[in-house]
């Protein structure tokens, strides 16, 4: 990966669509560290594929039925209820 990958231009673009204000040493930085970044990609090219096929494992937990609260138990340390629900603080 070449230095010039990423400009200064292209670094300046960045920061104003991220709103951050960069100063020029900053901008200098930003380039050399995206240059590496960008370096680091290209070498996962030279990673081998693996041609094989993973095996799928459920490591989730089957559903069971089981006992629940009954309404009345469930809402009994609501600080408010209305009507047999939960009641919230309005939102708009």
């Amino acid at each position: 990966m070449t230095e010039d990958a990423v400009d200064s231009e292209e670094v300046r673009h960045v920061a104003d669509l991220a709103r951050v204000a960069l100063d020029e040493g900053e901008v200098d930085l930003f380039v050399e560290q995206f240059a590496t970044i960008l370096a680091y990609f290209d070498s996962l090219d030279e990673v081998p594929e693996i041609e094989q096929e993973t095996d799928l494992v459920n490591v989730m937990r089957t559903d069971e039925e089981r006992a629940c609260l009954d309404p009345a138990e469930a809402l009994q340390n609501a600080p408010e209820t209305e009507d047999g629900y939960f009641k919230g603080p309005r939102v708009s």
